[in-house]
């Protein structure tokens, strides 16, 4: 009797539903999760042949290769089935395969059933591909299935694809070990005669199938012995055969396999035995586990000969898998076929949109960098480099390239010299190296002054333009921008005119010229027609950063969320998390507390290098921290200033001072004058045009903690009305730009007795407890007969810091409510949930949702 589909009627049955939907015109997509040799390949496959007759079945797997194919599923497809769309828009990169994937799981006559193994293996291409086809499987004629091992579920792009999976079309299905009884009807005994066995194998199929194939009855301690045993009883040709297989990670394809072990005859007794199986297009051991196994206990020398033949019979083909091939060539040792064909690989995988695996690729070059001439060491270090910055690991990306520029001055080209300072640059702002930056900048357009309209001229000009304005020295950058505009004009070279568009409008708006959007809108209308994604990205960020600055709130919106719809499917995380910050310092404007911290405290992250990201975050949640009161308020603020005094820019210096007013005026003494020197210092600075808006705010909040500061020119009407005293007009304008705390503020300071008890009811609304308290005096002053008493406060802070809504969120997790249903039990946006849901992973140390309620529980935290 085979257990391979024992207790699986209910899993079944969802796939099944699935494919009815599909074929009723509604598709559905479905993550099968499990430990390893729990089931998930055997249930898919039972699946897929029950399916054949009905739908069109597409087979793909992801890979454990060194470093993971781009789009590897993709290309299992075309592999199977040559010459249609999707293979030549392959070839053209991840866009381009997109819509030829989405034409595929459109086909008409039959539903399409796509299934992708082993995505906890997959690329970050891959995964961009898995959340465009989860975004639109509802309305397409396919059923998506997609299996992964929920105990590796190790990168945060991979748990973001797994977040966003979310709504109706989605079902997941976790499947869990078999039953005792279950195990016993398998191996024909009794729940007695099979303790042992069960107690062993924990319910695993595999683990139980390759126990009950052992001879005389034994029970291998491990699964490793259990797998060994089985291949002991194969002839020594077939045990060859099957350690030749064993080095090639997941399917061997059947053209390397017959190069490898010619007549697959060879591996008929393997395949009698069930260790291995000849699927469509391929040879594979019936599960990962046996062959890992197999290779586990091959001697070094061993694996190094096996992979060799490897590499040799890939190397044989027409156009192998570079991914493939570096992978094999490392395992090799060698290194000459290492660096001869992974920055291809590298490429590839960059176009495809997978830059952490064109990282991987560019590192097993740089690890064997003296194989290479320094022309085309410096070519690599600094595409490395780049790949570091797109995955936010700037340090890394420095240290690429600092070693491209030494090279390039070596070889003592002025043009390649300066195109690798100008990227420095980048990365040395990016990393808060600011005096470095503006070094390398300066020293790359120095360079080639006088020497014509290249190219190179062009790149450094742009590049030390984007470091001005992100300083603030925006008149300045408007003359470089305009410079490189006119070279590129006169050379004919146009790859960075949407940027030089997008940061000439940037800078044009923060001094106070509303005509710079214009500038912007052409940039990334000019970056989408050359399909340079970064750009795009780079374009959409810096548009939103410069209406914030010049207070334009209401066109603020429309280009956050274009920016998050184009950034979807592209994995620029960096540029991604950057512009979301915007959205979340509107969320702190308009009063929901709650969403802003929530998305602020995951855009710092658990991964390493996401220290870069708490420049922007750190002043926000020191900010909110203060307006609540919170014990831990003056610790934030203290790293806040320090995160800013290294990045010397207004955006984060302004409200980290602004934090520290709010703090002086809550606190009073040292404190208040600690921060009435920052923010006078502060205010000092903002001067010149389209300043108002900081000046502004910075001078009513000194005002505040009583320093006598004037109306400072081209303040806003909404500060310059409270700093004149006339409280209702500046009430009225925050009211109509959605700012209910500055509101409540103005009216509290009304000295009329109606205005400040409505402004103590916004300020107990929104939990702002030091300024709730200050109302209660004002009213209490006033004459109030009754002063509300407020929310009551809590006997204790929460045990691991979550706020009342993410405490409330995370009963609703472990209820089993997805994201989308939580937002329709709560009345907010599915984004404002994810935020919620991030930030609850953060603070309880977790990775997944399952595991973020098993903590919740062993802390006694969880409230249902």
């Amino acid at each position: 009797m085979s257990g391979g589909l024992l207790e699986r009627d209910v899993a079944l049955g969802a796939l099944e539903a699935a494919l009815a939907g599909a074929e009723a015109g509604t598709g559905g997509l479905v993550l099968v999760s499990g430990e390893a040799g729990i089931g998930k390949t055997t249930l898919v496959r039972a699946f897929a042949a029950a399916a054949a007759d009905r739908a069109r079945v597409l087979l793909g797997a992801c890979d454990d290769l060194l470093t993971p194919r781009a789009l590897g599923p993709l290309h299992d497809v075309v592999a199977a089935a040559p010459g249609g769309p999707l293979a030549a828009a392959l070839e053209r990169g991840r866009d381009e395969a997109l819509s030829a994937l989405g034409a595929e799981l459109s086909t008409p006559g039959r539903p399409t059933v796509l299934v992708v193994e082993d995505v906890h293996w997959a690329d970050e291409a891959t995964l961009d591909v898995l959340r465009w086809v989860g975004r639109r499987v509802a309305g397409l004629p396919a059923v998506v299935v997609l299996t992964y091992r929920d105990g590796e579920v190790d990168s945060a792009a991979l748990r973001r694809t797994l977040g966003e999976l979310q709504g109706p079309a989605v079902h997941r299905v976790r499947l869990e070990p078999l039953s005792r009884s279950a195990v016993a009807l398998w191996s024909g005994g009794t729940t007695l005669t099979t303790a042992t066995l069960y107690a062993m194998s924990g319910g695993n199929p595999f683990y139980v199938s390759e126990v009950l194939a052992a001879p005389d009855g034994a029970v291998p301690p491990t699964v490793v012995d259990a797998v060994l045993a089985r291949v002991g009883r194969l002839d020594p040709v077939s045990r060859s055969h099957l350690e030749q297989l064993s080095v090639v990670p997941s399917r061997v394809g059947l053209p390397l396999a017959r190069a490898l072990l010619g007549d697959l005859d060879a591996v008929g007794d393997a395949e009698r035995h069930g260790i291995v199986e000849i699927r469509e297009h391929a040879l594979a051991f019936r599960h990962e586990l046996a062959r890992r196994a197999i290779e586990g206990a091959l001697t070094a020398g061993e694996r190094i000969r096996l992979n060799a033949r490897v590499l040799a019979a890939l190397l044989a083909q027409d156009g192998p898998d570079p991914a493939r091939v570096v992978h094999h060539a490392a395992a090799a040792g060698d290194d000459v076929a290492v660096v001869r064909h992974a920055p291809r690989a590298a490429a590839l995988a960059v176009r495809a949109g997978a830059p952490r695996q064109g990282a991987g690729h560019h590192e097993q070059t740089l690890a064997r960098a003296h194989l290479l001439d320094p022309a085309e060491h410096a070519r690599v270090a600094e595409a490395y480099a780049w790949t570091q910055y797109h995955a936010d690991r700037p340090g890394a990306g420095v240290a690429a390239g600092e070693t491209a520029v030494r090279l390039r001055e070596e070889q003592g080209d002025p043009e390649a010299l300066a195109t690798a300072l100008a990227s420095l640059s980048v990365l040395q702002w990016a990393d808060l190296r600011i005096d470095a930056a503006l070094a390398s900048g300066e020293r790359a357009v120095a360079l080639l002054e006088g020497r014509g309209d290249t190219p190179a001229r062009v790149y450094a000009t742009v590049f030390l333009g984007t470091l001005l304005v992100n300083i603030d020295r925006e008149a300045e950058a408007i003359t470089l921008f305009d410079t490189a505009l006119a070279a590129a004009r006169r050379s004919g070279w146009h790859d960075l005119d949407g940027i030089a568009r997008v940061f000439r409008g940037r800078s044009l708006m923060q001094r106070g010229d509303p005509d710079g959007l214009a500038d912007c809108d052409a940039g990334i209308a000019l970056a989408r027609r050359a399909a340079d994604h970064q750009g795009v990205m780079i374009g959409y960020l810096n548009t939103v950063c410069g209406l914030w600055r010049a207070g334009r709130y209401d066109d603020l919106g429309r280009y956050l969320d274009a920016g998050a719809a184009y950034g979807r499917d592209r994995e620029y995380r960096t540029l991604d998390l950057n512009r979301e910050w915007y959205r979340y310092q509107d969320l702190l404007r308009r009063g929901d507390w709650d969403a802003a911290e929530a998305g602020l405290t995951a855009m710092r992250g658990p991964e390493p290098g996401d220290d870069g990201l708490d420049r922007f975050a750190l002043p926000d949640l020191a900010r909110l921290a203060v307006r609540r009161g919170d014990d831990g308020a003056a610790a934030l603020l203290a790293a806040a200033r320090a995160s800013s005094a290294r990045s010397r820019s207004s955006f984060t210096s302004t409200t980290t001072a602004l934090a520290g007013l709010e703090h002086g005026w809550s606190l009073g003494g040292a404190v208040a004058r600690r921060a009435i020197a920052d923010a006078t210092a502060l205010l000092a600075e903002h001067r010149g045009p389209g300043r108002g808006q900081p000046r502004g705010e910075i001078a009513r909040w000194l005002r505040r903690v009583g320093e006598p500061v004037a109306v400072p020119a081209g303040c806003p009407e909404e500060w310059a009305a409270g700093l004149r005293g006339r409280w209702r007009d500046a009430a009225d304008a925050f009211e109509r730009l959605g700012a209910p705390y500055e509101r409540a503020l103005e009216l509290a300071e009304s000295g009329d007795l109606a205005a400040t008890a409505e402004a103590l009811e916004v300020l107990d609304r929104l939990g702002a407890a030091p300024a709730a308290a200050w109302a209660r005096r004002r009213l209490r002053a006033l004459g109030a007969r009754t002063v509300p008493r407020g929310p009551q406060a809590t006997t204790r802070a929460h045990p691991v810091g979550l706020t009342g809504r993410q405490a409330e969120i995370l009963g609703l997790l472990a209820d089993g409510l997805t994201n989308a249903e939580i937002a329709d039990r709560l009345v907010v946006s599915v984004r404002t949930v994810d935020h919620h849901v991030s930030a609850v992973l953060a603070k309880l140390g977790t990775t997944s949702r399952r595991d973020a309620v098993a903590a919740a529980a062993r802390l006694g935290v969880l409230a249902r």
